[in-house]
């Protein structure tokens, strides 16, 4: 079976265009190709047709027609079985993990915003050439895609198996620094654009590799076998250093990742940065998703349908049990110790706890409409909606210390339903069968409590029964109004109005600039420009009641503010000379 190929020429920087020459061996009479409009694992319709330009078909010596036939799918009028080229543009200029980038710094894409479905042939082998970029001698290239003929300096021929493979290996172009190292035998590679001088690259290194070590007997257990169990050969880290940034993408033998630079690992400096702790935990996240939701996958991924949303309930489970254990195995790889663990924990329960939407939105309904809620955001998303990432992790989190109580444990769930489902599709009621076969009862209440209800979660009782101090402490002030916002321009700008808050009864509203404040009884106790939120309790004194000067639509309003009772957030202390457990093992 002859392959498809996917020629890609990154020469025209300055326009930010690939050029793709698709040679297709053996077509379709009529054939039809079409472009991706979502990729997987960001569950968004993206539309990446629309910077696909200059499209056009040869065939021998014949110009074949193309017709559309719709916003991504085009038929190509020409004869069966004779070699079909197709050429065509698209443009780059999205820095994100999920589309395609190219400027004379830089360039990168994934499949699925370069590279034309050809239907009926996706399970055919799939070829990528990479073209060496004209006037740029330095650059190299990177990809998870397995090597035909390539240079040194990764140019030349990839292969494979199939569509899906190809499409689900994003390529990184460009002066990169790059290093290695191998993980329970595995060979691993990181490639890093866009780095300080200062940045500490060995313990980038390091580090990663004690989380992909953690993952890789969490899945496959510790003995000498490990390895050679896990679900690829070689894993490949691609991350973009910007000035302000943070995302990753999981791929099926890679990742995509960006951060801001000052989160790097600096040379010289022992301590982790808060930043760079994140970023950890992003990178634990992103290589775990190689199990959870690559091979481990809900049902209805189990071939994807690129030309409409792929909807399922269980983004809970793939997503927030994965937020569960990215810090849980940042903690069992020894990179943060209990106290950074449990003010992590504590942080996810406060989002979540402050988010009025939990009580609107099961966790359930949340995943399913990821498509049209949590990828669209607007300033109702907190009032309507709930993170299936946040309360996610926050279900994980009850499972597993319910488990823990009758002997069991949420790893022995996962790795039972890695063997149950055979690393493939899964429904909920496998998920309710492992928990029977592993405790001898069923758990169907507690996920339709957790899962399918907008009940409160009963943290702090499973949290205290493993002597987990849970202290409440003093919200900040916005948490106190209820209100979401921006310092900026030399004025409060408000993005968010939370449900049944003081601010909501004041009657701010998203985009109000909130510019002054009158306190005292006709303002008797001053008129007064505020340039910051944290200006307002400095000014209100003992007063709790004020007038709000803001900014609507270029029209000035006073609003009439009560400040409330100080709101309480949760701190979690955690329990002083126990014995070793979760979250240590």
């Amino acid at each position: 079976m002859t392959a498809l190929l996917y020629t890609v020429d990154a020469s025209d920087l300055h326009a930010h265009l690939y050029r793709v020459t698709l040679t297709i061996p053996a077509p379709a009479a009529a054939q039809t190709v079409s472009l991706p409009v979502w990729i997987p694992g960001s569950y968004l319709v993206r539309e990446f047709a629309k910077n696909l330009q200059q499209l056009s078909a040869r065939q021998g010596r014949r110009k074949p027609a193309l017709t559309q036939i719709d916003k991504c799918t085009w038929q190509i009028d020409c004869r069966a079985g004779e070699a079909l080229t197709l050429q065509y543009e698209v443009y780059a200029f999205d820095p994100s993990v999920r589309t395609a980038w190219l400027d004379s710094q830089r360039g990168f894409f994934n499949g699925t915003s370069l590279c034309l479905r050809v239907h009926g042939q996706e399970d055919h082998p799939h070829h990528l050439q990479l073209q060496p970029v004209k006037g740029q001698p330095d650059w190299q290239a990177a990809t998870g895609l397995a090597p035909v003929k390539v240079n040194p300096r990764g140019f030349g021929l990839y292969q494979a198996q199939h569509y899906d493979e190809l499409v689900d290996s994003p390529v990184e172009l460009g002066t990169f620094w790059s290093g290695s190292f191998t993980a329970c035998g595995i060979p691993h590679r990181f490639v890093v654009a866009g780095a300080l001088p200062s940045f500490d690259g060995a313990r980038l290194l390091a580090d990663t590799q004690k989380i992909c070590e953690a993952e890789i007997r969490f899945w496959h257990g510790r003995g000498a076998q490990a390895g050679r169990k896990a679900p690829y050969k070689n894993y490949l880290f691609m991350l973009n250093a910007v000035d302000d940034g943070y995302g990753g993408l999981e791929h099926r033998n890679s990742t995509a990742l960006i951060c801001g630079r000052r989160d790097l690992p600096r040379v010289g400096t022992a301590k982790a940065s808060e930043g760079y702790t994140t970023l950890l935990g992003l990178i634990s996240h992103e290589y775990f998703h190689t199990w959870n939701v690559k091979q481990l996958r809900p049902d209805a991924f189990t071939r994807y349908d690129y030309t409409r949303e792929n909807y399922t309930p269980l983004l809970w489970f793939f997503e927030g049990f994965t937020s569960y254990y990215d810090d849980l195995l940042l903690r069992r790889a020894g990179l943060i110790d209990d106290a950074t663990y449990f003010q992590l924990l504590g942080k996810t329960i406060n989002q979540v706890a402050q988010t009025p939407g939990r009580q609107v939105q099961t966790v359930a309904q949340s995943s399913f409409d990821a498509w049209v809620k949590y990828y669209r955001q607007d300033e109702n998303t907190p009032n309507a909606t709930v993170s299936y990432y946040t309360k996610g992790a926050l279900v994980a989190l009850c499972l597993d210390l319910s488990l823990r109580a009758e002997g069991g444990s949420l790893d022995a769930l996962m790795r039972g339903l890695y063997k149950r489902c055979q690393a493939g599709p899964m429904r909920e009621q496998d998920v309710l069968d492992e928990l029977q076969a592993l405790t001898g009862r069923s758990w169907h209440q507690e996920l339709q409590a957790w899962v399918h209800s907008t009940a409160e979660l009963p943290l702090a009782r499973l949290l205290e029964a493993q002597g987990v101090r849970i202290h409440a402490e003093p919200g900040n002030f916005a948490q106190h109004l209820g209100l979401r916002h921006a310092d900026a321009s030399g004025s409060v700008q408000v993005k968010a109005v939370l449900r049944g808050s003081a601010a909501e009864q004041a009657g701010f509203a998203a985009g109000d600039e909130w510019l002054g404040l009158e306190v005292g009884a006709r303002g008797q106790l001053g008129h007064w420009r505020i340039h910051k939120l944290d200006d307002v309790p400095l000014l209100l004194g003992k007063e709790r009641k004020a007038l709000a000067l803001v900014s609507r639509d270029k029209r000035l309003l006073r609003l009439p503010l009560t400040v409330p009772q100080q709101s309480t957030v949760w701190r979690l202390e955690a329990p002083a000379g126990r014995a070793a457990g979760w979250p240590g093992v």
